[in-house]
């Protein structure tokens, strides 16, 4: 199994050194309107969701449009797990520990369960919800923590595969956005 999430992480990777700047605009204009349409998105009142590092469906738009009407909350990388940041502007960023992917530094989260949606990054995707992500296991164990919040990939298309690989401790996704 280790192997073949190491193969297609590989893959993955190779694909996305052909995806133009321009197409991954293009893509991620359509995945974030379908989002922002969809039905959960629009009831959800607090919102879970990674800053994106380069390779991922950018997100850091969609944190500025919607912090101020939404709570929009990022993770923060605490050892081994992922502390739940609010998210208050671009200024209250700060570089983060371990990726310098950056994180808030605002006030935690007073009640996980409070939080509505969670927007999961990921390498590959399956029609079946299955998610596979970079293999240190940050967003299975976050999502364990919020069992009723709905969960949301965000995906470019070369991330859609016909089969990801699953584990036990693997978490499906309910819905898969992608530009498909």
């Amino acid at each position: 199994m280790i192997e073949q999430k190491k193969e297609l992480r590989r893959q993955i990777k190779q694909f996305k050194r052909q995806f133009t700047p321009e197409e991954r605009s293009r893509q991620a204009d359509v995945i974030h309107q379908k989002l922002e349409e969809s039905t959960v998105f629009k009831a959800s009142k607090a919102i879970l969701m990674y800053w994106s590092l380069p390779d991922e469906v950018p997100t850091e738009a969609l944190a500025n449009k919607w912090f101020k009407n939404k709570k929009i909350y990022l993770p923060v990388i605490n050892g081994d797990d992922l502390k739940i940041v609010q998210y208050t502007g671009e200024d209250s960023l700060v570089a983060g520990d371990k990726y310098g992917i950056p994180e808030p530094n605002g006030p935690e989260v007073e009640d996980e369960q409070s939080i509505e949606l969670v927007i999961v990054p990921g390498v590959a995707f399956d029609a079946n919800n299955n998610r596979m992500g970079r293999g240190a296991g940050y967003y299975d164990r976050i999502l364990k923590r919020i069992p009723t919040a709905t969960k949301i990939a965000l995906a470019f298309d070369f991330q859609m595969v016909d089969l990801v690989p699953v584990e036990a401790h693997d978490i499906k996704m309910d819905t898969v956005i992608n530009p498909l």
